[in-house]
């Protein structure tokens, strides 16, 4: 036996995630917004296929994310059957200015319950800088993919917005569909990126991280960090992920409720009721 150990590695999990749709949808964009990672194909055979990978933060763990771009041209659908066995997740693309490639992601769903059933998929709107060319509406591809049991996202690659946090919701799914959540909660002193993420998060609403004074990787972390432990949580597309204001608002209704059957109205007295001090003058 050699006395050198295993390498360490540079993360905790490793997870394989395919984005399709069809062709034009920027697919490639979102991949090229991502500063880390390597871009070479680890397989001789790429056409068709581009290929990055990157690494996430979530609460305080490193999850190395690979990501194959599948061409949505008709010729590389074979392509995607072979590249889909093994996908932990799936990032439904369409673009926010093409109807037509909206109405294509029933094909891709189709394609996806045929050879990757059960893969966790979330549906992601693409170009959200070009919203005034939008022809599908952000309620109606909410509606869709809350119909289809996804997780919405839009993002906008050149504006560096909700690119990471896609990526982290799905990874959060996956993870937790394999039974990560025991040790999501650790009993483990916190690192002293951990202790920085808290104290930063603590005080700064997720909104304003992008105008803080610090690098690109830095405040996507940041962001994955706060909705990952629920603090200031507030995604910028209608949805909250705050566990404490979730529960927050569960025990206010149920208080609501014991105040409404605590409060009766006034009852007024019977019709025939004989006492004179039940009268009303």
């Amino acid at each position: 036996m050699g006395t050198q150990g295993s390498p360490v590695k540079s993360y905790d999990y490793l997870l394989k995630f395919l984005l399709v749709g069809d062709s034009d949808v920027g697919k490639g964009e979102i991949l090229e917004s991502l500063q880390d990672g390597a871009a070479e194909s680890p397989y001789a055979y790429s056409n068709g296929i581009d290929y990055k990978t990157t690494t996430i933060l979530l609460d305080g763990r490193r999850v190395k994310l690979e990501l194959w771009d599948t061409s949505g041209q008709g010729r590389f659908c074979t392509i995607f059957r072979s590249y889909s066995r093994g996908a932990q997740g799936i990032l439904l693309v369409y673009d926010i200015t093409n109807r037509w490639s909206f109405d294509g992601i029933d094909r891709w769903i189709k394609e996806i319950d045929e050879h990757a059933p059960g893969v966790p998929r979330i549906l992601v709107g693409n170009r959200l800088h070009l919203a005034f060319k939008r022809q599908v509406p952000t309620e109606q591809a909410r509606a869709y993919a809350e119909k289809n049991g996804m997780t919405f996202f839009e993002v906008s690659p050149l504006c560096n917005f909700n690119v990471i946090e896609s990526f982290t919701e799905l990874s959060r799914i996956v993870l937790m569909r394999h039974g990560m959540e025991k040790i999501w909660r650790p009993n483990r002193v916190f690192s002293l990126q951990d202790l920085c993420c808290r104290a930063i998060v603590s005080c700064t609403p997720v909104h304003l991280i992008d105008k803080l004074p610090l690098p690109v990787t830095i405040k996507s972390h940041l962001k994955s960090f706060s909705m990952a432990n629920g603090m200031n949580a507030v995604m910028m597309h209608g949805r909250s992920y705050s566990l404490a204001s979730g529960a927050g608002g569960s025990s206010n209704k149920g208080n609501s409720l014991k105040r409404s059957k605590s409060i009766r109205p006034p009852q007024s007295p019977p019709q025939n009721c004989s006492r004179s001090n039940c009268k009303i003058s």
